[in-house]
């Protein structure tokens, strides 16, 4: 071995260690490869900083642009709903639904592509109900990955086997589209069934990035309204009447912020008191179980299991809570929330004051507010933006966070739109991934879909420099002839093995290989090798190709694969889960490919 290649390994040795102990963010560990690697002088500066512009990177912040647009129009709600109707709230349905979808939809696009475009669809699902982020990240980041086993062209190692498939000086037979599927369907199988049984050992509780919702806060701090629960009123026992006149609030500190009359086909979120109940309605209140429990006994109404009619409206990425205080000159000191008409003002429901240390959760809205006074509101988020928004001087100022954004459905056929565009520019006219993915970016920022700084908010930074810092490793690699020093010390080692036997080595090397330099690097790298050793060895060439391809998906022990990298801080994971969760499936995903090889393909 030559001193650069000592030192490559080395610097390897290094960036596991950093991973696996933690001591700095990922993506600061991808900004020392940047900055130690010219240092060393094993990459040119230029070499080291290549990864900012490569094409891989410049996709996925693309990628992330474009599935931010989706979000904000609205689009991945609708692609969230059937599958909350499929799976209801069950853990494992919903795993299965997305991990699957995720898996073949990635057949056919780029994985990176599919996985960002089902983040926000993803995350909000896990937040509606209520399942850590990373229980359902994880298993769909892994079946977007080996979703490009399915097809030919489902990943880029695979898309360049045809043309890297010369012996001799002569072109092997090219692979068909469908080739491989038999593996690919197997491993796809494998992955879901492997989450599905061990799933709640191997995966995390975190909740990603966004930690715990404000709502889920202002719930603990004011215990009075930790339940939400959607009541019934049957149409001949139950006790009916205008809310006023039934004193659920005084009675039974119960606010009632929702009514759905089937009678005259309307929902009313923000009901007055003068409003009533009638049979046959259907009504959300909040408060403690215990006492809306007493108010459904002694008013004859029945408890809902779960939130049906109102599910919708008041999951909590459409409505939530939140804290305001009574500015020093607002025009509401003095006043009580009846007079000023609150609720038609600003279509929210007062749940509780504090005022003067103590909590009411009855009478508030008789009660003269002085500056300082805290209200605690429910409602829609886009009400609580119009509020915040409100020219200065202010009368309610925010106390806490603001969870949730205004959408703009009026955009989403636009950004449907630019993400056909994108999609018919890579598939049809063949044009570079992160060129087409931009222009898609682009549109949607062009056309108002997404401001420039909501564009620029949603790119995950620390994704971006994580995978530009490990490109110049990669470089590194094979620039110095590590990479082959170890391929060819390796198929020297083993001989002259059975075609088997063979076969296993070459998917080992191969997954080795694409955990530190791109998965096209280890496939360009090791095809040539490996269809040599096959001859030497009496084993068919193309199938060492086609191993050394599909083992190039083969990544799952470090968050150095793009998807990996992708679903990182959005599901709070560290190098630790990745390790724990992908050494089993990176040995399920060769023992499962050898023996589909084994049986389907005749090679033994």
């Amino acid at each position: 071995m030559t001193p650069d290649m000592i030192m490559t390994m080395i610097i390897l040795v290094f960036v596991i260690c950093l991973f696996v102990f933690e001591w700095v963010r990922v993506d600061v560990v991808g900004i020392m490869m940047m900055v130690l690697l010219p240092l060393i002088g094993l990459i040119s500066p230029k070499e080291a900083f290549v990864g900012l512009s490569s094409n891989a990177v410049c996709s996925i912040i693309a990628v992330i642009i474009i599935g931010a647009g989706l979000d904000k129009t609205g689009v991945m709600n609708k692609v969230a709903k059937p599958i909350l109707a499929l799976a209801g709230k069950s853990e494992a349905k919903i795993m299965l639904l997305v991990s699957s979808t995720v898996g073949i939809i990635s057949s056919m696009m780029q994985n990176i592509g599919a996985a960002a475009l089902f983040l926000p669809a993803t995350q909000r699902i896990s937040k509606r109900v209520g399942i850590p982020t990373s229980r359902i990240l994880m298993p769909m980041g892994f079946c977007a990955i080996i979703g490009g086993t399915l097809t030919l062209v489902g990943a880029s190692p695979t898309i360049l086997l045809n043309d890297l498939m010369v012996l001799g000086g002569e072109k092997l037979e090219p692979f068909g589209l469908f080739t491989q599927t038999p593996i690919g369907v197997c491993l796809l199988v494998t992955a879901l069934l492997y989450f599905l049984i061990f799933g709640r050992l191997i995966l995390p509780n975190a909740s990603g990035d966004s930690g715990k919702g404000a709502t889920d806060v202002l719930i603990n701090e004011y215990q009075g309204v930790n339940s939400l629960v959607e009541l019934h009123v049957p149409e001949e026992t139950g006790t009916t009447g205008l809310l006023d006149d039934l004193n659920i609030r005084p009675r039974f500190l119960v606010t009632v912020i929702g009514i759905s009359s089937p009678s005259t086909r309307t929902t009313n979120h923000v009901p007055r008191s003068y409003e009533g109940i009638n049979g046959g309605d259907d009504i959300a209140v909040v408060g403690k179980r215990e006492n809306i429990e007493q108010l459904a006994k002694e008013y004859g109404w029945e408890i809902k299991p779960a939130l049906e009619t109102f599910a919708e409206f008041l999951a909590n990425t459409n409505a939530g809570m939140a804290e305001v205080i009574v500015a020093p000159r607002s025009e509401l000191i003095g006043k009580t929330l009846n007079e000023v008409n609150f609720k038609e003002m600003y279509g929210l429901n007062p749940l509780v004051l504090f005022k003067d240390n103590r909590k009411y959760y009855s009478g508030l809205t008789n009660i003269r507010l002085a500056m300082g006074d805290t209200l605690l509101l429910q409602g829609p988020w886009e009400k609580f933006h119009i509020l915040m928004n409100r020219p200065k001087p202010r009368s309610l100022v925010f106390a806490s966070k603001l969870e949730g954004e205004i959408l703009r459905p009026q955009k989403a056929m636009l950004a449907v739109g630019w993400l056909a565009l994108a999609l018919f520019q890579i598939v049809v006219l063949k044009i570079q991934l992160s060129v087409a993915l931009m222009s898609g970016a682009l549109g949607m920022i062009i056309t108002g879909v997404l401001t420039v700084d909501e564009a620029y908010l949603s790119v995950d930074w620390m994704t971006v420099f994580l995978l530009a810092g490990l490109i110049p490793l990669g470089i590194a690699f094979e620039k110095t002839g590590t990479a082959g020093f170890i391929a060819h010390t390796v198929l020297n080692l083993i001989g002259t093995p059975s075609p088997i036997v063979l076969l296993a080595v070459v998917g080992i090397m191969a997954s080795f290989f694409t955990l530190v330099i791109s998965n096209v690097g280890a496939t360009v790298l090791l095809v040539p090798l490996c269809m040599n050793m096959a001859v030497m060895a009496g084993a068919d060439p193309r199938m060492a190709a086609l191993v050394v391809g599909l083992s190039a998906s083969n990544t799952f022990v470090l968050p150095t694969h793009q998807v990996n990298a992708l679903i990182m801080r959005p599901g709070g994971y560290r190098t630790i889960d990745y390790a724990k969760a992908g050494a089993v499936m990176t040995v399920l995903f060769l023992v499962v490919e050898l023996t589909v090889i084994y049986f389907f393909y005749g090679i033994s």
